[in-house]
């Protein structure tokens, strides 16, 4: 846990700070179940989050005993099943049930606390634009999302539990300018922001939202590798894209989708059709009980020392402009940040991550550093960034 989670400024860890974590089973589940899978029990007399498999309580506590500012974000694949269809796997809400589903939510965030688990963030529904019959899913249109938003955030503020954002759409990059758009324009009261998927569009769309609602928060939640890939073209997309790239269109977070799977991409809920080829965990658990970090991890961990707080209990870093010039512009991808300090008389840190990817894979491989000037308050300092990915900082008074 300390290598993943320990954000503690100089220890050998990556210091990850935010985890998404289901509410009832996904398509990386043992098997099928919600928190009330007693059909018509609107009042939700028999809602119990000791669903849950144990374990999941035990890492939660293991990683909270790691690092104490973790960020839970909790959320559905699928309501339960007798308030859509009769099944979790595809389907849509039916709209009598809004309001038990807000309850439904708000219970979920009482059994979080209950647990000694903090929540963060909710979201009504992932991908409500997917409707798989093949594991939990859901397909809720604007319409049904946010009037379940404006229940929850009012049950939320009337139960001790006005600090818990509500993230709507989590959804993919391509229908950006439309759903979570008419979500903010029908809801918006409600919602402190939404968050994206990167299995459609182009991370640029992000903008077609932050255009629209420059004010509103934004989050990336959700990507995954897949078993097979090249660990340097995973890189590159990784950072370009999602470490980087989503940063600089205005995202607070970067998640990968799943923490942990084993070397064939499980376990897996049966008969599930998601992820072909299997897809990849941020790290790989092995049948003799070690594991191993994967590519998913080592972009992650760049990202993350640039942001991670200097002082103990201090601010995290903050995304702040940054240009790229020159011939050799096209081969440097650049994210630039600083993190504030607890005492005014000490100096920020300021960082920047950089991806160089001339690898000239259009020929053969063939690796080409690129030297740099870094421009900084009139200052100047050269270095040279080697093929790959480069987290440095230094310091300077506010």
């Amino acid at each position: 846990m300390h290598y993943l989670f320990n954000v503690t400024d100089g220890a050998n860890s990556a210091g990850f700070s935010y985890i998404r974590v289901p509410l009832g089973s996904t398509d990386f589940s043992a098997s099928t179940y919600s928190y009330d899978d007693f059909s018509g029990d609107a009042p939700l007399y028999l809602f119990s989050i000791g669903a849950t498999p144990s374990y999941v309580w035990t890492v939660l506590r293991d990683i909270l005993s790691t690092n104490n500012q973790l960020k839970v974000h909790i959320l559905p694949w699928s309501p339960p099943g007798w308030m859509k269809q009769g099944t979790m796997k595809g389907g849509s809400l039916n709209p009598a049930y809004i309001a038990v589903m807000a309850n439904y939510l708000l219970k979920s965030v009482q059994g979080f606390h209950n647990k000694g688990i903090p929540v963060y963030a909710i979201s009504i529904q992932n991908e409500p634009e997917n409707s798989n019959p093949t594991y939990p899913t859901c397909s809720m249109p604007v319409s049904t999302e946010g009037p379940i938003g404006i229940a929850l955030r009012t049950m939320l503020d009337g139960n001790g539990f006005s600090s818990v954002k509500i993230i709507g759409y989590e959804h993919n990059w391509v229908d950006a300018a439309n759903y979570p758009v008419q979500l903010m324009q029908q809801a918006g009261s409600a919602f402190a922001g939404v968050s994206f998927h990167c299995y459609q569009g182009t991370v640029s769309q992000q903008a077609q939202f932050t255009s629209v609602y420059p004010t509103k928060e934004v989050y990336f939640t959700e990507c995954s590798g897949t078993i097979g890939s090249d660990w340097w073209s995973d890189i590159k997309w990784y950072m370009s894209n999602l470490f980087i790239g989503s940063l600089s269109y205005g995202s607070s977070s970067g998640l990968m989708w799943n923490l942990a799977l084993d070397g064939n991409g499980s376990p897996k809920l049966a008969g599930t059709n998601s992820c072909t080829p299997p897809c990849r965990g941020v790290v790989q658990v092995n049948s003799d009980g070690t594991w191993n970090p994967n590519q998913e991890f080592y972009a992650m961990a760049q990202a993350s020392k640039a942001i991670l707080p200097r002082d103990v209990g201090g601010p995290w870093g903050q995304r702040i402009g940054v240009s790229v010039g020159g011939s050799l512009s096209w081969a440097l991808v650049v994210g630039a940040y600083v993190t504030k300090r607890v005492s005014p008389s000490d100096w920020n840190r300021y960082s920047l991550v950089v991806l160089n990817w001339d690898d000239s894979a259009a020929t053969t491989w063939n690796p080409q550093p690129v030297i740099a000037t870094i421009e900084f308050r009139g200052m100047q300092a050269t270095y040279t960034f080697p093929v790959g990915v480069t987290t440095l900082w230094w310091y300077a008074p506010d």
